[in-house]
């Protein structure tokens, strides 16, 4: 673990910490934070944050910021203050942009939740270049969207031999209730497609050619995987994005990588009806009315009480291949979209703090940025990242 630095006031600020997952993330922080971690709440309210800073117990009390994505001079300030900056506060299209601009001015760490492909595009083409010169580490999708498939993805590679052809296909089983704030952010992005097609060919534009590698993420096509017994549907989030990116970077994943992101459903009946329930919101989300409806349902910031939370699991197994080896590896832990993404939300900030990382700048994965460090750590809090078999 690193020594934690002094130059700013604070080693790590959560920003928007009052809503339901950054409460959660919070607690988590209270209880994990080590003694002489200098952190803070952030938001809009100094009295909710005041209150939450009550009730909250462990041996780093926080400070308490007040910042607003109306006004820019406090993300400016509140960026300025930290080393590593969190963010809860979402749709990030809508609201991110401006305190990425002001970590990237300021040098400094920024992570947030964000699954929303276009809003990633678009930092990575105005703020990556900025972020590179002062150093700062811009990480997004630190939440069940991508870490378990980001760092699956990587953990496999590492079982599979090295200066070869790998290819891995993951298949993601849950249990659980979303966050209003990632329901929001699904039907934002359903609603933009033609925005988010010209912001990932606007990336493409700036990234540097990958010579004499190659890494791709195609969307693949419903089938009955064998491999993991279940009818396996294309998932089109931004998880296997990121994974590519991931492959992009780092070397270990070999000279020609491919990654393929499926849900696994159990039964054909319930194959088709995940696909008819997905086009039909789909089909909602282009019509303002049925949007503005359907966001009512579940606003951001509204989430399931600790029993429901309790009952909630996820898996993630992978299939990973090359080199004549075949490994089958498993990403495993409770509630994915509240106390597990709040638990890899702040290990990724705590991580970013205080572990001896890679030398990375601009806009980086989790894979890239954080790996095995980020691994070992998520293992301590319950995570499992295992290999289930090698053929």
């Amino acid at each position: 673990m690193g020594r934690l630095k002094t130059e700013r006031a604070y080693d790590v600020v959560l920003f928007g910490a009052t809503g339901f997952v950054g409460a959660l993330t919070a607690r988590y922080l209270a209880a994990h934070a080590p003694e002489g971690l200098r952190w803070a709440l952030a938001g809009r309210s100094t009295e909710k944050l005041e209150r939450l800073r009550e009730q909250l117990t462990g041996p780093a009390e926080p400070g308490v910021l007040r910042a607003d994505v109306a006004d820019p001079r406090t993300l400016r300030e509140l960026a300025r203050s930290a080393r590593v900056l969190a963010t809860t506060v979402g749709p990030y299209l809508e609201y991110g942009e401006e305190l990425v601009a002001a970590c990237a001015d300021a040098g400094t760490d920024y992570l947030d939740l964000s699954g929303e492909a276009e809003f990633v595009d678009l930092v990575y083409v105005r703020h990556d270049a900025r972020a590179r010169e002062t150093g700062a580490r811009l990480v997004h999708a630190c939440g069940f969207d991508s870490v378990p498939h980001d760092l699956g993805a990587y953990f496999t590679v590492q079982q599979l031999p090295e200066g070869v052809p790998l290819s891995v296909d993951g298949f993601v089983r849950a249990e659980a209730m979303f966050s209003g704030g990632t329901f929001a952010s699904a039907l934002g992005q359903m609603a933009r497609g033609p925005h988010m097609l010209a912001a990932a060919r606007d990336r493409v534009r700036h990234e540097p050619r990958l010579l004499g590698r190659r890494a791709q993420a195609p969307l693949g096509a419903p089938r009955f995987a064998k491999e993991v017994g279940a009818w396996a549907l294309p998932l089109p989030t931004i998880d296997a994005q990121v994974v590519r990116r991931s492959a992009r970077v780092l070397e270990r994943y070999g000279p020609d990588f491919r990654y393929r992101h499926y849900a696994a459903v159990e039964t054909l009946p319930y194959a088709l009806g995940g696909v008819m329930a997905a086009g039909a919101l789909f089909t909602a989300a282009q019509l303002p009315p049925a949007r503005r409806w359907l966001s009512d349902r579940l606003r951001p910031g509204d989430g399931p009480d600790p029993e429901k939370r309790a009952r909630s699991w996820f898996t993630v197994r992978f299939v990973g291949e090359g080199g004549g080896r075949r490994v089958f590896t498993e990403v495993a832990g409770g509630d994915p979209g509240y106390d597990e993404t709040a638990k890899m939300f702040a290990e990724s900030a705590l991580s970013l703090a205080l572990d001896d990382l890679p030398d990375t700048s601009g806009q980086v994965t989790t894979a890239e940025a954080l790996g095995n460090a980020l691994i070992e750590r998520l293992r301590a809090a319950g995570i499992t990242f295992r290999v289930a078999a090698r053929r």
